[in-house]
């Protein structure tokens, strides 16, 4: 019997031990709970999943589709196709992603200027299946990573005669491929513009055809605007709209460049192909805004070479 007893003492000591071994630490595991939901959070963000981008309230929709334009500006020479690419590797602008794609899957039908396919897989950018589009819109993507196949069939693709159009982060990519980053005309250094601000915009030319949906006049905008590096030079593209920093909110914030040359938006002919690229489209918001959707129908027009628009770089 005292040998049973001292058994079940045993067994209950361990136990025990392992019970303290579980709730001793409670404290710890209370102060990380806040680090690890943040790191689960961010790494959802970083690799979403073929099916994660959120979907738009009806709300939110109505308001893009008020946003649209009647017509377009231009008529286009045959039917168009256009391809919505949205694939991350690095941060998910996900509302941002959806509402670039309902915008431009919306203008497309409503004009009856384009139709839109919408993929985030690699094995679309091959150069047979991009011969179909007369427009290639990297959405928002982030730190591609092209298989070589797929860089040669991209710059193939601009050089021959098709167009490219880039939505906010889609010069955040290519920082070890420098004939992407010349291709896009610049690389992302940064957002000291946060997405929490309203800033100030100028037109670097009222008067040029692309700009016509903000009818000559500078406008505000919350979102968040970008910096850039390396490509980046007024020598290399005409330069559309840049931050007004002559604003009091947009002008006391610190930027990284030396010359003050915070461009948003800009065209340049690649070969006999076109680029736009306009860093506007943070977040869904800025697809609700009449002129900004305008700008961006009438720069997917001038790179599928619809709308005639003069590229020649102005230093």
């Amino acid at each position: 019997m005292r040998t049973c007893m001292l058994h079940r003492l045993s067994v209950w000591m361990v136990a025990a031990a392992l019970a303290l071994a579980v709730s001793a630490p409670s404290h710890l595991g209370a102060a990380e709970k806040p680090r690890e939901k943040r790191k689960a959070a961010k790494a959802e963000r970083l690799r979403p999943a073929a099916d994660a981008l959120p979907e738009l309230s009806a709300e939110a929709i109505a308001k893009i589709e008020a946003a649209l334009p009647e017509r377009a500006t231009a008529k286009p020479k045959k039917p168009r196709k256009v391809l919505v690419f949205w694939r991350c590797e690095g941060f998910f602008h996900g509302r941002g992603i959806a509402g670039g794609i309902k915008a431009i899957e919306r203008l497309g039908k409503k004009t009856g200027v384009w139709t839109t396919d919408v993929t985030r897989e690699y094995a679309d950018l091959s150069a047979e299946n991009l011969a179909q589009y007369d427009v290639l819109v990297l959405n928002n993507t982030t730190r591609l990573k092209l298989p070589d196949a797929q860089k040669q069939a991209l710059l193939d693709y601009v050089h021959r005669g098709k167009g490219l159009v880039g939505i906010h982060a889609a010069t955040d990519n290519f920082y070890d491929w420098p004939e992407g980053g010349k291709l896009m005309g610049g690389v992302f250094a940064g957002h000291p513009w946060g997405g929490g601000g309203t800033w100030a915009f100028k037109l670097d030319e009222p008067d040029h055809v692309l700009v016509a949906a903000f009818g000559g006049k500078g406008f505000k905008l919350k979102d968040e605007i970008y910096q850039f590096k390396e490509a980046y030079s007024r020598a290399n593209q005409r330069v559309l709209v840049s931050l007004d920093l002559s604003d009091p909110a947009t002008g006391k914030v610190k930027g990284g460049r030396d010359d003050n040359d915070y461009a948003v938006a800009w065209i340049k002919n690649v070969g006999k192909g076109r680029l736009f690229y306009c860093s506007l489209g943070h977040d869904a918001n800025v697809f609700q805004d009449p002129a900004v959707v305008r700008f961006y129908l009438d720069g997917i027009q001038f790179a599928a070479g619809d709308l005639e628009a003069d590229a020649t770089p102005k230093k």
